[in-house]
């Protein structure tokens, strides 16, 4: 319904753990998957999460 009507929205899925930390701003963006580190985890700091993208009219995740 949201992706065809006229609103603006933005749906963020964060990752599965989500804690203070480092800002790298070297991140992955993923859409309706989760983004795996090499260890296999869901994964990014509050500090990079705070600096993402902006996206209208998608869904997108992140990780690292």
């Amino acid at each position: 319904m949201l992706r065809t009507s006229n609103r603006l929205w933005t749906y963020f899925s964060p990752a599965e753990q989500i804690a203070p930390g480092e800002r790298t701003g070297r991140f992955r963006i993923g859409g309706d998957q989760p983004v795996l580190d090499t260890d296999g985890l869901s994964r990014i700091s509050a500090e990079d999460a705070a600096e993402l993208p902006r996206f209208v009219q998608r869904r997108f995740t992140v990780g690292y």
